[in-house]
């Protein structure tokens, strides 16, 4: 059994240039600059509002398939980063980050003038290069 959320065709400049929110867009679209950089990945749609770089297979205990190493998503509320690093144990990093809110695997952000973007960086890498990819255990 996989994720509904799957890698597509579809294109990530037209998902993003159809953001109407300016602000959201403009940070969607560094946030889109940033993690090309640190990854030396393309970024490719997942699902229909996810763009992700990378990708490996996973296998957890009530499902298997492909998920993406980060990504991102503009929400409504906010923009969600997709940091697979544990967030709760970046403790230090998180406390230099600046405004943001935390679930398991993601960041929460009202705006990237809210963080501190070399700390976010680091985020980004971590979560990129994380053994939880290594050993593929999600869930």
């Amino acid at each position: 059994m996989g994720l509904k959320t799957q890698k597509n065709a579809a294109g990530v400049d037209d998902f993003l240039a159809g953001i109407t929110d300016e602000q959201r867009r403009t940070d969607c679209l560094s946030v889109l600059d940033l993690m090309k950089k640190l990854t030396g990945e393309p970024a490719v749609m997942w699902g229909k509002a996810i763009v992700g770089f990378g990708s490996f297979h996973y296998r957890g205990k009530t499902s298997e398939g492909d998920w993406f190493h980060v990504g991102f998503s503009p929400r409504k509320q906010n923009l969600v980063l997709y940091l697979h690093c544990e967030l709760e144990t970046q403790a230090a990093l998180l406390e230099k980050l600046g405004k943001h809110k935390i679930g398991k695997s993601c960041l929460y952000l009202n705006k990237l003038e809210d963080v501190h973007i070399p700390t976010l960086k680091k985020l980004i890498k971590k979560a990129y290069k994380s053994p939880a990819i290594a050993g593929a255990q999600i869930d």
